[in-house]
Order: structure tokens, then sequence, then C-alpha cells
């Protein structure tokens, strides 16, 4: 080091410069922080992210297809090895499988399709009877009696015609038509897909099991091949365990609207059915809908779906689900909630459907997987 003395500068005592000069290790490497390389990678890190990013939005519909169609795969799964442990060759098993659930596929769509279609020419014919109905019915009397007029229907009726008097309005309405119809047919387009997607995974499910494996260290092989069998198994239990507790509330569904007099049973019966595929809020959604739907007919009616629903919500809760359930997935309660909304805010019914599996699955994963290697440290 140099000194400043006086105004002057002075050369440092020799011992004082072989004191400096022994404090540096002659072995250790000279550092150079190399300040524009370092900010160049970062930025091509970035922008390599960003472009990740950008890849998987626009493919967000295909990898939805993917992920649906596993989810479907890993679900027939078990009814493919139950036909399998028969005796029957696995290729077999699929077809028989896949022809049934393309059956009932396609029965419920010619089911539905026509009576949606009915309904809608019937009220499209008899509009104006329809509205005379609705002006005498037993409801706007009943909301009459509480609020002490009626005119509102007939005031509600008119806004209704001035609307449609609008041709603004007819083009918008003409445009969401449009968009819709796209929907339905971007709709059939993706469950064909999704279809296809699920036969060919499920017939190259072990296979995949195998080739994920082979990621594993052959140390750790043999535990993988157990945890992923478990973890697959459970899957396929929670979907199968799903699907039944929503058949049960359609057929039921269909049962009593047939009884109580409530219009179009079947059609609400299957929206019974598919709002049931959502755990926890799925039936209560349903049973909202239904029940307004109901009140169309008459208070009468709506009020006895309304208890209907009530009392089945607490049969499915605590003995249905429970027993349905109790070999599909181990997952405490507390977990299942917040699974479900954790998973619906996420990915919206598609993350609801997945999210109490993929809870299952990290249970399944800690308790074979971490909880060992702690005990054993």
């Amino acid at each position: 080091m140099w000194r400043r003395v006086a105004g002057a500068i002075e050369k440092p005592e020799p011992a004082v410069q072989a004191e400096v000069t022994a404090d540096r290790d002659p072995t250790a490497p000279e550092v150079r922080v190399r300040a524009f390389r370092i900010g160049f990678i970062g930025a091509l890190g970035v922008l390599v992210a960003l472009f990740v990013g950008g890849i998987v939005g626009q493919l967000s519909t295909v990898i939805l297809y993917i992920a649906l169609a596993l989810f479907l795969a890993l679900g027939l799964d078990p009814i493919v090895s139950w036909l399998q442990r028969r005796g029957m060759p696995r290729w077999v098993a699929i077809l028989i499988v896949f022809a049934i659930v393309i059956g009932l596929f396609v029965g419920l769509i010619a089911t539905i399709v026509p009576i949606v279609v009915t309904q809608i020419t019937e009220v499209v014919t008899n509009w104006e009877q329809i509205v005379d109905d609705v002006k005498q019915s037993d409801l706007v009397a009943w909301i009459g009696s509480l609020t002490g007029s009626s005119t509102w229907i007939e005031d509600g009726v008119a806004s209704i015609g001035d609307w449609f008097g609008n041709p603004d309005n007819i083009g918008a309405l003409t445009g969401g038509l449009l968009a819709v119809g796209a929907g339905i047919a971007g709709g059939f387009t993706g469950a064909t897909i999704v279809l296809i997607l699920t036969l060919y995974f499920l017939a190259s499910l072990d296979s995949m099991k195998r080739y994920a494996a082979r990621f594993v260290p052959a140390s750790s092989r043999n535990g993988f091949v157990d945890v992923s069998q478990e973890v697959t198994g459970s899957v396929g239990r929670y979907v199968i365990g799903q699907v039944g507790l929503a058949s049960i509330n359609g057929v039921l569904s269909l049962v009593f609207l047939s009884i109580i007099g409530a219009p179009a049973p079947i059609f609400l019966a299957f929206i019974a059915f598919l709002c049931s595929l959502v755990p926890l809020v799925g039936t209560l959604t349903g049973a909202v809908v239904i029940t307004l739907v109901s009140l169309t007919a008459s208070p009468a009616t709506g009020l006895a779906a309304a208890i209907y629903y009530l009392v089945y919500m607490q049969l499915e809760a605590y003995v249905l689900s429970p027993r349905i359930m109790s070999r599909a997935v181990a997952v405490p309660g507390a977990l299942v909630v917040i699974a479900a909304v954790a998973g619906g805010t996420l990915g919206g019914v598609l993350g609801a459907l997945v999210a109490i599996p993929v809870a299952a699955s990290l249970i399944i994963i800690v308790e074979k997987v971490i909880f060992p290697r702690q005990d054993a440290a």
C-alpha cells in the first residue's frame, strides 16, 4: 500500500508490504466479476421463461385435453384390471370398457338433445300462452301476496318485449347464439379428442408406468413402482366413486322429480348427475338450479324439491359418500375442503375434479417416501 505523508506519496515499508502480501493466498484463483456476461445470461433466462410461458398459454387447451384424458384413463383402469383378473386379455377388456363408455355417452346425448330441442320449440311456438300462464300462475299470485302488488310481471313482460323490439339487441342475441353454437361444436370436438386420447392412454398405461420408472435409479425403482401403483389406484377409485355418487343422485332425482311433477324431469336429473361430478359444491349447485326450475311449475313443487335435496345432501354427506369413498381416497375432511376450493380457484371445474385425488396422491407420497426417510435418518 502507498501512504500520503505531508503532501507526498511515500512507498510503504518493506515489512508492511510483506505483511500485506502474506495475507493473500497465492493458490487462490483471482475472482473477476463479469457484470456484462451475468446480465446477458440473466436476460436470456428471462426471455426463455417468457417464451416457454407463451407456449404453455397457447397450448393450454391441448394440455387440458391431455390432463382430462389421463384422468379418465386412470379412472377406467381399475375396471380393465378387474376384467383382466377374470382371465380376459387387456385389449379385449379395453374394448369392452370403451364400448360401454361410448354407449353411455351416446345414450345420454340421444336422450337429452331431443328433450332440449322439444322444450325450446315449445317455448318459441307458445310464447304468448306461456306469458299468460305465468301471469296467472300460483307463483306470481304467491309473490304478489308477499309484495302487495303483481304489476311487476306486466312491467317485466313489457321490458322483454321492448328489448326484443330493438334491432341492436337482436343482432347481439344472434351473435351470442352463434357463439354458443360454436362453443357446442367445439365441445363435441373436444369430447372426441378426449375420448381418443383416453383410449390411447388406457392401452399404453402399463408401458407409460414402466417408462417413467426408468428415470428413477435402480436402487429406488421398486419403491417408485409401488408408490405409483398406489397413487394411480387411488385416482381410479376416486373417479369410480364420484361417478357412482353422481349416478345415485341422478337416478333418485329422476324418480322424485317425476313423482312431484317437475318440468322436464329427465333433463333436470341429467343436470343433477353432471353437477354431482364436482365434489362438495356440485350437489348444492344442482339442487339450487333444480329447485328454481321447479318453482316455475308451482310453489309447492319447488318447496318439495328443496326439502328433498336438503334431505339428500345430508344422506350423501353422512352415509353414501363415506361408504363409497372410504376405499377410494383417505383424505381428512378439512383437506378435502381446502383442496376442492383451491383446485376450483386455480383450474375451474376440472381443477375441482382433480384436486382431491391430487391431495390423496400427495398424502401417499408423504407417507410412503418422505416419512420413511425421516425415520431412517
